[in-house]
């Protein structure tokens, strides 16, 4: 799916990649999908658009990162931004505001678990507020690269399980390694490009 300027996009991807800019920001974004050699279909869904809310423009880009099926990263391309923008102190404190809306929406997949099967997702969501302020927030092993004067920059730290088992674990999870998993790696990478915040 091409991006194209103003309009807004969220969906899944069916040519894995595109990009865009702002109406009113000079921003310019792109997102890529490289779908891995798994015999199953894409499960990643994305956002990428400009929106205007309460007075001021906003880029949300995200990245979801399906396993196990795409209920998951479906549900989060339809709840997680409408989650964050929902939190009362959103606009005095965001990282607050990012972080409760990741653990609410967190509750709710599970709690819907039936319906949405047991397969989950990774986030990497990106919020620019009015080209002054960029806010990044990820769960799991997708990236958020941010490009200034043609330097990349990466914003967000992968999350990888093998790493972080002990963590995982305590918090009533688990971590199992899929045959080919490594070899095969699905990459999932965010940028926003010529940003100057």
């Amino acid at each position: 799916m091409l991006i194209r300027l103003g309009e807004a996009v969220g969906g899944r991807s069916s040519c894995n990649s595109g990009k865009g800019k702002g109406n009113q920001s000079p921003v310019k974004y792109g997102f890529s999908l490289v779908k891995g050699k798994a015999n199953h279909p894409m499960e990643d869904y994305h956002v990428a658009k400009f929106v205007h809310f309460k007075g001021n423009e906003l880029g949300l880009f995200a990245i979801y990162d399906g396993h196990l099926g795409d209920s998951v990263p479906s549900y989060l391309q339809k709840n997680l931004f409408s989650n964050i923008l929902k939190e009362d102190d959103f606009w005095d404190d965001p990282f607050m505001s990012i972080s409760k809306a990741y653990e609410s929406t967190d509750q709710a997949i599970l709690t819907h678990s039936p319906d949405l099967g047991r397969g989950g997702s990774t986030a990497v969501t990106a919020i620019l507020i009015n080209n002054q302020k960029l806010w990044v927030a990820n769960v799991g092993d997708s990236r958020a690269v941010l490009s200034r004067g043609g330097v990349a920059v990466q914003m967000s730290t992968d999350h990888e399980p093998n790493t972080e088992r002990g963590s995982i674990e305590n918090r009533g999870g688990f971590v199992s390694n899929m045959p080919g998993s490594s070899i095969n790696p699905e990459i999932h990478v965010l940028f926003l490009l010529d940003v100057h915040c």
